[in-house]
């Protein structure tokens, strides 16, 4: 009566040529299958497990004109799906008929969830209700080894609400939380996760008591809650930096001063402090080990989804100073460009 994996990822795109060329030549996903009819045209690319679905046409012009380029649904497997599409039921969320017969689980803002059968080939099967038709194989790079979480910006207020849906009604279980500040700004977040590990959800509000920021500026051009970034498991992060960055990735830039603390902080990476500074990779760790990581900037004309390289060694974390770090990057980013 849970929710395990992310089998897919969908996104609706205006320019599915773009965004399908952005995930293939820049990102190193492989197209491997393109389907049409019911008023979607659909891209399936691959990396590792990962799979997302780039579609277009008209099916997609209500989410597009409210939210922009970005996340649409977030499909999971189940251990039992009818039990799972009952229990969220009975929590009060709202489930649809998908065209394969799929329930269908309404979610935050525009996106939703559906809900498919755990299978053994999670990550390699063709999603359901679509004529697939196989494309001209393109190995993939094979940089990414799994979505690690997906980062979901709320509205004030609803955080807790939010929580409380997703633990009731996909079995979610509460990870962690954390209140962090920033001079006169501030974000309160709850991780929600799969008994699997296999969904992860940073669920993020703005604290309206605070000056307005990135999260509010997100949820303005999102018109709403929604998708802030994907997070993309690595297994070495400086490398694959450097790879995207040359194939066209655009990573936010880190302050010299961050690694000169770092010395201070972790005296266990002192020989790789260059290499991260040369790569404006992030370091911090937790109870259980390191984290490594670096956002890019969105490649979407409304600024909305973008996406995260990540690396752990031991950490199951989000590491605090790197939130910090982080924020303050996209804010710099974002005040550059106003």
């Amino acid at each position: 009566m849970a929710v395990q994996d992310i089998e897919y990822v969908e996104l609706f795109a205006a320019d599915q040529a773009c965004a399908v060329g952005y995930f293939a030549d820049a990102m190193g996903f492989a197209p491997v299958a393109e389907s049409s009819g019911a008023g979607l045209r659909s891209v399936l690319l691959r990396q590792g497990p990962v799979q997302l679905v780039v579609s277009t046409g008209p099916a997609t012009h209500e989410f597009l004109d409210a939210h922009g380029d970005g996340v649409a649904d977030l499909a999971m497997t189940c251990d039992d799906v009818e039990a799972t599409r009952r229990t969220a039921v009975a929590a009060g969320a709202r489930v649809t008929e998908g065209t394969a017969g799929d329930p269908v689980v309404a979610g935050f803002g525009g996106v939703r969830h559906t809900l498919l059968p755990a299978t053994t080939a999670e990550g390699t099967r063709l999603p359901h209700g679509r004529a697939w038709s196989p494309l001209a194989a393109v190995p993939a790079q094979r940089r990414i080894k799994a979505l690690d979480h997906v980062a979901v910006c709320l509205e004030a207020g609803t955080l807790e609400d939010y929580t409380d849906f997703y633990t009731r009604a996909l079995g979610l279980s509460r990870f962690s939380a954390e209140y962090v500040a920033f001079g006169d700004q501030a974000m309160d977040s709850v991780v929600v996760r799969s008994a699997t590990g296999g969904v992860t959800f940073t669920l993020i509000e703005p604290d309206k008591k605070k000056h307005a920021g990135q999260i509010d500026a997100f949820l303005d051009r999102n018109n709403g809650p929604g998708a802030q970034h994907l997070a993309f498991l690595v297994e070495d992060i400086v490398p694959a930096v450097h790879e995207l960055r040359g194939r066209g990735v655009e990573f936010l830039s880190t302050p010299g001063a961050y690694y000169e603390l770092l010395t201070e902080r972790f005296s266990g990476l002192d020989a790789e402090i260059a290499d991260l500074r040369a790569a404006h990779v992030l370091a911090d760790r937790d109870e259980w080990g390191f984290l490594l990581q670096l956002f890019t900037r969105s490649p979407f004309e409304r600024n909305t989804l973008f996406f995260e390289l990540i690396q752990r060694r031991g950490s199951r974390g989000f590491g605090s100073a790197n939130i910090r770090a982080l924020y303050e990057a996209v804010e710099r980013d974002r005040l550059a460009a106003e």
